[in-house]
């Protein structure tokens, strides 16, 4: 069995991430699914601002939305300065066999994503 890197792990929680918003109606304006440059998703709706969506993936599904908040400051300031809002999405995923065991490739896995966190 072939356990996830941290970027399919990663591309997987985009994937989740990404068919909510499409459901939601949200166009995408750009799609960053590198490791650790954000925003990974910017969003346009008509009569709307834009929203900048911050995608993090971990195999915590206890409480996935936890994030940095002096980091999200900072975030939020760029924001602010492109008249954008923020959103944060956290999605914890993990195996689903034992919540101690990693992601495997083609093998069954719980999600924890509740809903998007907005932020500003």
């Amino acid at each position: 069995m072939q356990e996830l890197t941290k970027q399919e792990l990663h591309n997987l929680g985009m994937n989740i991430v990404g068919k909510k918003l499409q459901e939601m109606g949200y166009e995408f304006i750009a799609v960053n699914s590198e490791l650790k440059k954000h925003p990974q998703f910017v969003l346009y709706k008509k009569g709307e601002s834009t929203i900048f969506v911050l995608v993090k993936t971990s195999n915590n599904i206890q409480s996935p939305q936890e994030y940095d908040v002096l980091w999200m400051e900072t975030f939020k300031k760029h924001a602010e300065k492109q008249n954008a809002r923020v959103w944060y999405a956290g999605v914890g995923i993990a195996n689903a066999e034992s919540i101690d065991l990693p992601v495997f490739k083609n093998k069954p896995y719980y999600v924890a994503f509740e809903d998007f966190i907005k932020i500003s």
